[in-house]
């Protein structure tokens, strides 16, 4: 019996994002509504002093029938006149001792609470303020403020409730300004962030979520602004990482290739030079002597060789062993390497070895001899590639020191010299070529070696022209006695 397919799954609806735009305008309008708030609540507090002295200001004119008439009594309509005139229900003028009443007789005036307009701090007005604001009743509340024509002072009682009524109405104006203000500012502020901040950030973010889908394509690498800010200097600074990682990842992959070639040939390899070394073995008992001479030299290379493919590129693969030390001679491990790179009546290229013969390290004598066949095949195939302009022909000199149990080996040339752009980074796998068709590792390979001893290699700087000079640093030198320090030869 066949089974329906369950129903697919519907897509719920994208939620709302609610990013950084939308919350700089959300806070924008909240802070510019606090900053309302604190101009409202003094504003407010001023808004009725300011209409108890307009009740004041009236109250005056109407004190002046009290003045002109101090002894006879003000007719009770002209009395309710005036109070209507004033807006208020009493009027009393204080003068010396003497307090003139002005007040509707058929009406009882019960002051619930007075206020001193004279003496009152910003405080007490505002408190005063929000107890008008939030009453539920009609009261009578007396306002005391300076009086007019050299009297003490003058106090009126007024009804609360027209007072709050014109509070309530100023308050919403208030906060409809302050709104339309909160917006304007707000559009202003988050136009000014996304074109300052937000388009930038965004910028970031999606170049960044592009470079991760595939981090080795280097067209997708962020081309910086320009900009001077903060932004600015992140976009150069990310460009830069970008470059960096890409081209490691470059490197990395190349590295991953090479491996994977040389694990190919790599048996076929070794098998062909086992071939070859059977065949030089035999030439070890040929009765020329030169013949004789010459196959241990290609023996020995031979097996070199064949180390070589058995460890499947060292450097590249990190298995390279520790070094085996053991006190050797220096200057027959230079004339080992002298011979491979250029034997005698071969060469065009003279490489001199004008190392002491006491002079004794502590190494291993294999991987010694590798690092000088590499640092002379570096600077032979400049030297064939370039020339000289040295008359006396094309020379590699070497020549070495004792200070301290410290040997000091120094090789030199007389060819073109290291160009400056491959200085940086000469000693880097695949940077430091210093020729077309380089793979830059044979100066990173001896390097390696040189600091397993315990040593440093460094080049020194000359002038322009002057050829390349390296100096090796190995610990654990020392001349022997009794043994002559002519140069091997």
């Amino acid at each position: 019996m066949t089974q329906t397919p369950p129903p697919a799954p519907t897509s719920l609806p994208r939620r709302f994002a609610f990013g950084l735009a939308q919350r700089i305008l959300l806070l924008t309008i909240v802070f510019v509504m606090i900053a309302e708030i604190a101009v409202f609540v003094p504003s407010v507090a001023n808004f009725r002093n300011n209409w108890l002295r307009d009740r004041l200001s009236a109250a005056h004119t109407a004190a002046l029938a009290l003045e002109v008439a101090p002894d006879v009594m003000v007719p009770e309509e002209v009395r309710r006149q005036l109070l209507i005139s004033a807006g208020v229900q009493m009027i009393a003028l204080k003068r010396g001792d003497s307090r003139r009443l002005l007040a509707d007789e058929d009406m009882k005036v019960n002051i619930v609470e007075r206020y001193d307009l004279r003496t009152a701090t910003p405080l007490q007005a505002i408190a005063a303020a929000f107890r008008t604001l939030f009453s539920s009743g009609n009261r009578v509340i007396g306002v005391i403020g300076d009086a007019p024509m050299g009297a003490e002072f003058i106090e009126i009682a007024v009804h609360e409730r027209p007072l709050q009524i014109a509070m309530v109405r100023y308050s919403w104006n208030i906060l409809l300004l302050s709104l339309i203000i909160s917006l304007i500012v707000a559009a202003f502020a988050v136009a000014a962030m996304y074109l300052l901040v937000l388009r930038p950030v965004k910028r970031l973010t999606d170049n960044l979520a592009l470079f991760r889908e595939n981090p080795e394509d280097v067209s997708r690498i962020i081309s910086p602004s320009g900009a001077r800010d903060e932004i600015g200097r992140a976009e150069k600074a990310l460009a830069e990482m970008q470059g960096a990682l890409a081209h490691e990842l470059s490197q990395k992959k190349h590295l991953a290739a090479l491996g994977l070639a040389v694990a190919k040939i790599n048996h076929d390899l070794r098998n062909m030079l086992s071939s070859a070394q059977l065949f030089s073995d035999r030439l070890a008992s040929a009765p020329d002597p030169l013949t004789r001479r010459l196959s241990e030299k290609l023996v020995a290379t031979l097996d070199r060789a064949i180390s070589f493919c058995q460890s499947t590129l060292a450097y590249g693969r990190a298995i390279e062993h520790a070094p085996r030390l053991k006190p050797v001679r220096l200057a027959p491990l230079v004339q080992e390497a002298a011979d491979v790179v250029a034997p005698q009546g071969i060469a065009s290229i003279s490489i001199i070895n004008n190392v002491a013969a006491d002079i004794e390290i502590a190494a291993d004598s294999e991987q010694v001899i590798r690092v000088f066949i590499n640092l002379f095949r570096n600077a032979a195939e400049a030297l064939e590639n370039a020339g000289t302009r040295d008359p006396q022909g094309a020379r590699i000199r070497i020549e070495a020191q004792v200070a301290n149990a410290t040997a000091l080996i120094e090789i030199s040339d007389n060819g073109p010299g290291v160009p400056p752009s491959a200085r940086a980074s000469l000693f880097e796998a695949f940077q430091g070529a210093t020729r077309t068709g380089g793979s830059g590792l044979g100066l990173a390979i001896a390097a390696e070696l040189v600091e397993a001893h315990g040593g440093r290699i460094e080049l020194l700087d000359l002038a322009a022209g002057e050829g390349a000079h390296f100096r090796i640093t190995l610990p654990g030198a020392a001349r022997l006695p009794g043994v002559s320090a002519a140069a091997a030869k």
